[in-house]
This record gives C-alpha cells, structure tokens and sequence, in this order.
C-alpha cells in the first residue's frame, strides 16, 4: 500500500501515524499532537520534510488544538497544532511550567460551511449560522431551504475549531442542545456526504471536491457580498470566518523543531499548503 494510502487510512480512524523514511540512523524523533484540521497538512509537511531528511522521523496525532495545548503544557510533545490562539490562561499554564510558548503562524484556512449537494441553500449570513447553531432555526425553509429538519453538526468542545466558531460566530452563546458533536472534520464531511439536511463547519480542505458536499458562501450581513473561502478572500480577510493556523512550541523553537518549521514556511512548504487544500501566507 502506498503511503499517501496509509496516511488516509490513519486520518480516516483519528489516529496519529508515525512516518517514516528508511531506517531512522540516529536522527530527531519529533512528535506534534493537536489539531485535526491540520493534520492533513501536517502529515503532508513531515513527509515532504523526512524525504529531504532520511533518518527524520516525525510523529502527528490529533485529537484537537485543546489536547495538543495540555500536550505541550505537559512536555509530552515537541510541537502543537492549533487551529486557535492559545488562551491567557494555557499561557499561563505555560508560564508555571517554566516556559512561554512561541507561536508560528504557517497557513491560512476559511472556516467553511458544509451541506449536501442537494440542498438548495447557497448562501448565509453570519447571523443566519447563528441562528442555526444556536438552535433559532430548526428547519431549512427558515433561511430558504427546503421543509425539512436541520441536522447541526459541530466539532466536540476540544477542537480549536469549535472554540473559534462559538467565538466569531456564536458571539460565545452556547451551541443548541440538539447540535451533534463530531469526533473529527472527517466524521462531519461523511455525515453531511450521506444526509441532505445536514449542515457543518470544518477547515476548507475537508469538504473541497467531496463528493455530495457543497461549500456554502458566507456573508457578514444581511444585503453585503456572499463570499466563498477562496484564496483570495482568506487572504485579505473578506471572507467573514478566516483564520490562521499555529504551530506552537515551548519557548523559541531550535535544532530540528525550527528547521521543520522552517520548511512549513519555505516557498516549498507554502506549495504543499495550496495542494493539501489550504491557504499559503501571503
């Protein structure tokens, strides 16, 4: 099987995968844990980098910003994927264990709003999604869908993208108690991929060219433009829910920890961000 094939695979059942390049002759075992939005990048990052580095071996797992966050804190990973700023009180938590924590800015991704193919709705406002994920609209002829229920989906409250969605677009109400909480953006591309009144939010690559999935434009209000999260659009920060993606690590990063980030930031590696599906740093 090939090795693109492995990494599916391993994504697909949320868990993290060890790469490796030949034998590893002695050279810097790195782990990274965290975010699941950017596990596809990432993993896609340590095996351009272990392909320019034999003996490299470099370890990714999920499991959301928050585990990765607590990984870091804990000193039980080199780097931390985020998909969020850490808060003032995980910095401070830092803080006690004698560190401050570094943050690097690596990619850029549009928070995207994911529904099936079939579903008639091609655009929503910001307070529309609010409405929807504060469980105001219960059925999708409220925002010009069809008569049918609502099936929210929503990342659990680990994932840094669950945070950023109850902050930029809940205004930090709470979810709707009946909104499903998904294990990973995966899981919700797959629920929406075989229900028509299903509607999630997730970084763009997971739901780009999927099939049974369309990517909804987003628009700030009522009557202004409806956006969708191009490149473009990221980049300049018109698209309403953009956000930067983090690699955080325990005070300023050295040795092979920077030479990886390095290469995330390297012409290269801003390749390898467009072609996994997410947005280069201007």
């Amino acid at each position: 099987m090939k090795l693109r094939s492995i990494l599916s695979l391993a994504l697909t059942a949320g868990i993290g995968l060890s790469i490796l390049t030949g034998a590893n002759a002695g050279g810097r075992s790195l782990s990274i844990k965290g975010s699941d939005t950017m596990s596809l990048l990432v993993q896609a990052w340590a095996e351009a980098y272990m392909q320019k580095h034999p003996g490299s071996e470099i370890s990714v797992q999920g499991g959301g910003s928050g585990t990765g966050i607590s990984a870091l804190v804990n000193g039980t990973t080199d780097v931390c994927m985020a998909s969020r700023a850490m808060s003032g009180k995980e910095i401070g938590q830092c803080k006690e264990r004698n560190f401050v924590p570094a943050s690097h800015d690596v990619a850029l991704d549009g928070v995207s709003i994911a529904v099936h193919s079939s579903n008639p709705v091609v655009s929503l406002t910001l307070d529309q999604l609010k409405a929807i994920y504060s469980g105001k609209v219960k059925n999708w002829k409220q925002v010009g869908g069809h008569d049918a229920p609502v099936l929210v989906l929503s990342r659990e409250s680990s994932s840094g993208t669950y945070v950023y969605f109850k902050q930029h677009v809940l205004e930090n109400e709470n979810y709707a108690a009946t909104c499903l909480l998904m294990p990973s953006t995966k899981a919700i591309q797959s629920e929406i991929t075989s229900n028509p009144n299903a509607i999630g939010y997730g970084g763009v690559a997971h739901f780009k060219g999927k099939r049974n999935v369309k990517i909804v434009h987003v628009a700030r209000e009522k009557g202004g433009a409806s956006l969708y999260p191009s490149d473009e659009n990221v980049q300049s920060g018109k698209y309403p829910i953009s956000r930067p993606l983090y690699l955080y690590t325990a005070g300023k990063a050295k040795g092979e920890i920077a030479d990886f980030i390095k290469f995330c930031l390297s012409s290269e590696g801003q390749k390898i961000v467009a072609r996994v599906g997410y947005v280069p740093i201007k």
